[in-house]
């Protein structure tokens, strides 16, 4: 069965692209198994030619689409468009394995998959080949591809439906299953790795917006060294990778490293890890091995927060010989009950700046994460995150708004106290790169929210020396409208707030 992985794309996200490791790895899985499978991703392939016009020209017999919670709803009008050219529809992602239910009750959805996926969608393929009426089912519907009915597949539970761990699916008679969970994985280095070579890369943007720019001709690709994350930050929701941190070994990162640099020809390369420096150890040794296999000419960064108590001095050295270039780290907030009592991220604010010490100290390029709005943040917690933004100077800093999430335990505080509902939540709107408030909490009102959020903006990035610094990037000046744009509204806060 000819299979098309797909990730859907709406404009929550901001201009910078880097592949869907997801999808690269189920893409792995089933191309290991013998299975002929595409990706088609959204982000750069829509403006060109949309889902519905790639599965017009060219049909699958299985399309799965991946979605965290902001993008469901598109997932869901992908399903639609999937299953009207006669494609069995599978919906996976983060938000599918929080809330199964509500998308296998769609028509157009016939399977979710929960959890990590790649073991479960090879289950799904031979299921699919034992099952005796999924052809048939098929082919009628290939025949009409331009009927409006979206009539969901049943599946007969002897092929083994009932079997295949983290599936919920519709038995012959409509019933839903909802499958027991998948455990995850223990040998990460069993998992075949992400089919990179089958995004069209150059459309893809570079991962660096430091001092690069959007480099139209970046060969920029992302891996994954370990999984999970242990910490229990009260905005974060891990429902794919897990609350326990996996690592694969050095060997196999360095195997998948030098084939995106020797064959692949990465221009740079990023580490999408929740947490890559938990085990500082075994960090220190996968620097080491990139310089000794010579692989630490192509530069690389962390995409997200290094943990700043699982580093010292001598990490941050070797990641600089072993070609890093940028380092980030989840400040969240500048105020230590803040962030013990409300975001529990397991350290404090001068541990933040020890970190950002040493990676300076290593010539390194710096990004902070600051968070407003937290349940329990005031105006006053809120300053002190500004003001240690501006201490800490990093080269680039994110200030978000908090999102909340389902399955975390601010969407749990949020739900009891009547600010999120998630029977008639609008998902799309549930985005960290927003600027406007989700939500109130206590005194604190979402105006108060915004202001101290642009007002960071503007305290952090209007200081001559920043201005100066965006003035003579080349690619201010070739996407200098982008850019009045996102001052607007960053900066300037323009515009009116949206009724909730």
């Amino acid at each position: 069965m000819r299979t098309l992985l797909a990730s859907p794309e709406s404009g929550v996200w901001n201009s910078r692209k880097h592949i869907h490791m997801g999808l690269g790895y189920l893409a792995g899985a089933l191309l290991a198994q013998g299975y002929e499978v595409d990706i088609w991703d959204a982000a750069v392939e829509e403006d060109i030619e949309t889902l519905n016009q790639r599965l017009a020209r060219d049909p699958y017999e299985v399309v799965g689409i991946s979605a965290p919670t902001p993008l469901v709803v598109n997932a869901w009008e992908a399903a639609a468009a999937a299953k009207k050219h006669g494609a069995i529809t599978i919906l996976g992602g983060p938000h599918l394995t929080l809330m199964p239910h509500e998308s296998i009750q769609k028509s157009q959805v016939d399977l979710v998959v929960r959890g990590e996926a790649e073991q479960t969608i090879i289950e799904i393929m031979h299921a699919l080949e034992r099952d005796p009426g999924i052809r048939g089912i098929r082919k009628q519907e290939t025949s009409m591809p331009d009927s409006p009915a979206l009539t969901p597949h049943l599946f007969d539970p002897d092929a083994g439906w009932g079997d295949i761990l983290g599936l919920s699916w519709r038995d012959l008679e409509g019933k839903i299953h909802h499958n027991p969970d998948r455990t995850l994985s223990d040998d990460l280095d069993a998992i075949p790795f992400p089919a990179h070579h089958l995004f069209k890369i150059e459309r893809y943007t570079n991962l660096n917006p430091l001092t690069d720019g959007l480099e139209p001709e970046a060969r920029a690709y992302t891996i994954v060294t370990s999984r999970g994350c242990p910490y229990k930050c009260t905005y974060c929701s891990k429902p794919i990778t897990g609350d326990t941190w996996r690592g694969r070994s050095v060997e196999n990162v360095i195997a998948e490293w030098r084939w995106l640099v020797e064959d692949l020809g990465a221009t740079e390369i990023g580490v999408t890890d929740d947490i890559w420096n938990l085990d500082r150890g075994r960090a220190k040794e996968l620097c080491q091995a990139l310089i000794d296999n010579k692989l630490n000419h192509v530069p690389w960064i962390t995409i997200h927060g290094m943990k700043v108590n699982n580093t010292d001095q001598e990490l941050f050295d070797l990641m600089k010989a072993a070609g890093c270039k940028r380092v980030g780290f989840g400040v969240e907030n500048g105020d230590d009950w803040m962030l013990r009592h409300v975001i529990k991220k397991g350290q404090t604010v001068d541990m933040v700046r020890q970190a950002f010490r040493w990676a300076k100290r290593a010539k390194l390029q710096t990004m902070g994460f600051f968070i407003y709005g937290m349940p329990g943040e005031t105006e006053e917690s809120m300053e002190k995150t500004t003001q240690l933004a501006l201490e800490l100077d990093p080269d680039l800093a994110h200030f978000l708004m908090a999102a909340p999430f389902p399955g975390t335990e601010m969407w749990e505080i949020l739900e009891k106290h009547g600010q999120v509902y998630s029977h008639n939540m609008d998902w799309s709107q549930i985005a960290i790169q927003e600027d406007k408030a989700h939500f109130a909490f206590g005194d604190l009102d979402e105006e108060t929210i915004e202001y101290k959020w642009h007002e960071a903006h503007r305290r952090f990035y209007l200081r001559p020396s920043r201005i100066a610094r965006i003035v003579i990037r080349g690619d201010t000046w070739r996407r200098f409208p982008y850019y009045v744009r996102t001052a607007g509204s960053m900066l300037l806060g323009l515009g009116e707030r949206k009724a909730a």
